[in-house]
């Protein structure tokens, strides 16, 4: 039986990133997400937000701590999980999202697009950040800029 169990998802920040460490010394960061959607209801337009609750590992997290706030636009790609737990005898359980990949979006005058940490700037670090191991390219190498005609 074939699956793919795949997530993208562009939105907002709901609160500041949560980093914490485990024991092994691996970074995690927990993230609320806003997904604003709009839908037709008795021929008029209407605004829903969905809330994910999304987990970052390694330096991901430490990126997403570092530069991301409350209200700080971002793409997250990732893979749903479901949790489960037992509390006062009942059984209960959440799905959420592993995010894999994390591209911060938007500028230095978005909201939350300023870094926290009062250091570098913003969009120097507008980047795709994930803890896969990285790709080869495919195609053929960029020439040197003095190389380019035009």
């Amino acid at each position: 039986m074939a699956s793919f169990n795949r997530v993208i998802l562009l939105g907002n920040l709901t609160r500041d990133p949560e980093l914490r460490y485990i024991p092994s010394g691996m970074a995690v960061s927990d993230i609320g997400l806003a997904v604003n959607d709009r839908v037709k209801r008795n021929d008029q337009w209407v605004d829903e937000t969905t809330f994910v609750d999304v987990t970052l590992w390694g330096r991901t997290a430490e990126v997403a701590n570092e530069y991301l706030s409350k209200g700080s636009p971002v793409l997250i790609e990732g893979r749903l999980k479901l949790d489960t737990w037992e509390k006062d005898g009942q059984k209960r359980s959440k799905l959420k999202v592993i995010g894999e990949k994390m591209q911060m979006v938007g500028g230095k005058g978005a909201p939350g697009g300023s870094s926290r940490s009062g250091g570098g700037d913003y969009q120097d670090h507008q980047a795709e950040y994930s803890d896969s191991a990285p790709r080869q390219s495919s195609g053929p190498a960029m020439p040197p800029d003095d190389e380019i005609p035009f």
